[in-house]
């Protein structure tokens, strides 16, 4: 009892000790903001970009010709939507457009030029697929044109729907998607049929204007270039039914996540830019007069995202300047413009009056 005493006068003396101060206050809620922290971005190196670079031009996989997508024209010089968006990388990696050699590439041999080395962006009508994504070492940057499978027939057969298709001999080109697609539809349906498998799109549309097959199947874009320089286009319908989803887009290595990303992010400077109202013909005086931040980031006056991928600031605007934002390179390859005379469907922007599935991520 006395130990437990004396600890409890010893406590009561201790206590007393602190001359009786109170407790410090606790400190008032500032009503500063808060410092903004600046981060700051070291590029990591890309081997394509330096060898691009060191080189002097971009090497791009395109289609041997296919109306509204790659071609040559009648100067020998390549044209088209896919072409357009290696002259957009090219404009965002060394300031020109025109620095690009294009290689025509069978669709056989597409994947394989690719891991080789011998291209650096494949953009040649490629659809995004599991297999592909995963199986193949390769990454797809970026849809620029959202499609599906079809079927062009005669208008003189009166056909109006692929179910009547039963019997058909049918054009498909061989290493495509289209193939398994055609393969897929008529087995889930009990339906038969005679594929007449070709090389290329030109072969095909060879054969089936000259009765070597009934029907032709492939992307509905594809079906609309085919069309387009047919002796009597307007003979001709593509039947409703939409097969498939086929996502297109330029295909890159999986090895180099940074050259991945310039190619993604030339794709999307021109959705941003069709998004902010920008064109070739306005984004220079944008340049110097805009307020908006959002288009000010992206045309390289305000911030350095361009230093983030190892690009110089103004690496969005001179894509525009040079190639143009989506909607101009979509009206005069395969739009309103062009012999195509595509909708912009749902290929349209997402906020557009007829909302389509175009989107890009922001650039902040």
């Amino acid at each position: 009892m006395i130990r437990r005493l004396a600890a409890a006068l010893l406590i009561l003396a201790l206590a007393g000790c602190d001359g009786g101060s109170k407790p410090a206050p606790a400190a008032a809620p500032s009503n500063k903001p808060a410092a903004r922290v600046e981060a700051h971005y070291k590029a990591t190196p890309s081997k394509v970009l330096n060898t691009v670079r060191k080189r002097g031009y971009v090497a791009c996989g395109v289609n041997p010709g296919l109306p509204g997508f790659a071609y040559p024209d009648v100067r020998g010089n390549w044209r088209g939507f896919d072409v357009d968006f290696c002259r957009a990388v090219a404009a965002a990696v060394l300031g020109d457009a025109g620095k690009v050699r294009f290689t025509p590439i069978p669709a056989r041999d597409r994947f394989s030029a690719l891991q080789r080395g011998e291209i650096d962006i494949l953009s040649r009508n490629t659809s995004w697929s599991y297999s592909r994504d995963t199986g193949l070492a390769l990454d797809f940057a970026a849809t620029t044109y959202f499609d599906g499978q079809g079927f062009m027939a005669p208008k003189a057969l009166g056909l109006t729907s692929a179910q009547e298709l039963s019997g058909a001999r049918i054009c498909v080109q061989a290493g495509t998607a289209s193939e398994d697609n055609l393969a897929d539809f008529f087995r889930a349906r009990g339906l038969t049929y005679k594929p007449v498998v070709v090389a290329s799109e030109a072969e095909a549309r060879r054969l089936y204007e000259n009765d070597g097959c009934d029907v032709f199947t492939a992307d509905i874009s594809a079906l609309a270039g085919s069309r387009s320089v047919l002796n009597n286009p307007g003979a001709h319908v593509i039947l409703p039914d939409v097969i498939s989803k086929e996502p297109l887009g330029p295909v890159v290595r999986q090895n180099d996540p940074v050259w991945a990303d310039i190619v993604r992010w030339s794709v999307y400077a021109t959705i941003l830019g069709e998004e902010l109202g920008l064109s070739s013909k306005t984004v220079t005086q944008a340049r110097e007069t805009a307020s908006d931040p959002q288009t000010r980031r992206l045309l390289g006056v305000e911030g350095d995202y361009g230093a983030m991928l190892g690009l110089s600031k103004d690496w969005a605007y001179q894509i525009i300047r040079q190639v143009g934002a989506y909607h101009e390179i979509f009206r005069r390859d395969v739009g309103a413009a062009s012999p195509l005379k595509l909708d912009r469907g749902l290929n349209a922007l997402w906020s557009a009056p007829k909302p389509g599935l175009l989107y890009a991520p922001p650039l902040r």
